[in-house]
């Protein structure tokens, strides 16, 4: 029986995250977090990464900083003063989302305008915000590396997907822009591969072979390269 496509979930996210998010070791340290239901304390997270304290302070704090985290004395009855335990922030706080109102915008001034191809200018502008988005990232191992940190910075949860033809496939499970592709699908899925194009061209790859399947996989749009993940 063929599964459904329902494709990526919608998630709001607030783009002030994308730098704290930008790096892999503080999008772990997130996930570290998340799943240990009480928080954990820098030494906590120092011991499980591998991370020097110092270090896991700094990725905690930014992390503070961005408001995906929130911190408090863990008081545990041990003399002395207590350490800071980090937890995450309630799912229901106000997140501003100016990428988002940036999206909308976009689709406004293209459904006023009606010249040309829709997809096409949307790509245009998305790649421009692609290379603004890749120098703003930490410089990855590779393009491809570069490339996920910038999705995962946007809200996207890309994950590598193996292929038989050693070419690379990445899933986006969630979209932060999902409620805006109903008023113009073209449009946001143009911008969307823009922004592929863009970061992998600023990371120093080809930008031309990214191609964008929405919905491609049963809960997730697809992005398919031609370059393998480890290429540099």
């Amino acid at each position: 029986m063929k599964t459904p496509s329902t494709g990526p979930a919608g998630e709001v996210i607030d783009p002030i995250r994308h730098r704290a998010l930008g790096t892999a070791s503080r999008a772990s340290i997130l996930e570290l977090v998340r799943a240990a239901g009480g928080g954990l304390t820098i030494a906590e997270v120092g011991e499980r990464t591998g991370l020097h304290p110092s270090t896991a302070r700094t990725h905690l704090d930014r992390l503070v900083d961005a408001g995906l985290l929130v911190k408090a004395r863990a008081s545990g009855g041990q003399p002395g003063r207590p350490a800071w335990r980090y937890r995450v922030t309630g799912e229901d706080g106000p997140a501003p989302a100016p990428y988002r109102a940036l999206a909308a915008a976009l689709l406004d001034h293209l459904a006023r305008s009606g010249r040309g191809d829709v997809r096409a200018e949307a790509a245009r502008a998305g790649r421009e915000w692609g290379h603004h988005l890749a120098a703003a990232t930490p410089s990855g191992g590779n393009p491809v590396d570069t490339l996920l940190a910038v999705l995962r910075g946007l809200g996207f949860s890309p994950s590598l997907q193996p292929t038989a033809d050693g070419s690379t496939e990445i899933h986006l499970s969630t979209c932060p822009f999902l409620e805006l592709v109903g008023r113009n699908p073209d449009a946001i899925c143009g911008l969307h591969v823009g922004v592929v194009r863009g970061a992998l061209e600023q990371a120093g790859g080809p930008p031309s072979d990214a191609v964008l399947e929405p919905f491609g996989a049963p809960t997730a749009c697809v992005v398919r390269l031609t370059l393998p993940p480890s290429a540099t």
